[in-house]
């Protein structure tokens, strides 16, 4: 069983090789820092900059991409566990622009899917990679085996944070895990939730300096995105903030983000406005 699951696992990472498509997983370690909301608007972010975009909502129980544009699916991930069943028909249009596959249905199914089942849906998901240019992977929190495998999946990998301990300490357990496990993908840091521009490299230097110093892995800083209540407010409403407010300290952050993402360059400093200095200094 061990071999036939290795066997599986080398199939799908040679066919990964040779796509020009990209596949980015977006992880967190830690639930709660923001890692869904920031996958569906980067997801929106790079189909804005001209790119076919799917995104796959592989997070197992607590599936909610759907939610935050305020869709309710038919489909969902767990049905590519069937062999007749393709991405193109478990995929669904959104009204901005992006494709999507909804991780809500079929829990008890995913529970108890093996590493088999796994990978035939990340073959599929190969077979179908050619439709478009990107695929954003919203993978769960915590460590089991789904988000493992998802994760070992990307060549590109987004790790979210924020500034709390609790959450760099499980983003630096995230990075060892794939680590130990061979991950191939490239490591990339954002730092969520920041209240200004330093905060965020003083965090990736704290992330950093520990996974150096244990796995000799340098976890490149990507960029930030502010703590913004319009942020909160787009969730309250079921729609992306990057689309409801795009002038918003946030949406802007994303926008810079994405721009790195497809350019290479390093993220600009984004500035929050004096409305919204004025309205921290008042809170």
């Amino acid at each position: 069983m061990a071999d036939q699951a290795s066997r599986l696992r080398n199939l799908v990472d040679s066919k990964i090789d040779e796509l020009s498509t990209r596949i980015i997983a977006v992880t967190s370690g830690k639930g709660g820092v923001g890692k869904t909301n920031l996958a569906l608007n980067l997801a929106i972010g790079i189909q804005k900059a001209g790119h076919k975009v799917l995104l796959i909502d592989a997070d197992i129980g607590m599936a909610n991409v759907n939610l935050l544009m305020g869709n309710v699916t038919k489909h969902s991930l767990v049905e590519l566990m069937n062999y007749r069943t393709r991405v193109e028909d478990v995929a669904e249009d959104s009204e901005y622009g992006i494709k999507y596959i909804s991780g809500i249905a079929g829990v008890d199914k995913m529970l108890d899917a093996s590493h088999e089942h796994l990978r035939a849906i990340q073959r599929k998901i190969v077979d179908a990679a050619e439709l478009v240019d990107v695929i954003v992977i919203d993978t769960g929190a915590g460590l089991n085996r789904y988000v493992i495998d998802f994760i070992l999946f990307a060549r590109e990998i987004l790790l979210v944070t924020t500034s709390e301990p609790a959450a760099i300490a499980d983003a630096y357990a995230v990075v060892k895990a794939c680590t130990e496990y061979g991950s191939k993908g490239k490591f990339k840091l954002i730092v969520n939730r920041v209240k200004d521009s330093d905060e965020w490299k003083e965090t990736a230097e704290r992330l950093n300096q520990t996974t150096q110093k244990f796995l000799n892995l340098y976890v490149e800083p990507l960029g930030y995105v502010y703590e913004d209540d319009a942020v909160a407010d787009a969730v309250k409403k079921q729609e992306p903030f990057f689309v409801r407010d795009p002038d918003s300290p946030a949406s802007r952050c994303v926008k810079e983000l994405v721009s790195s993402l497809l350019t290479g360059m390093k993220m600009r400093d984004v500035s929050k406005g004096w409305r919204n200095i004025l309205k921290s200094f008042f809170k």
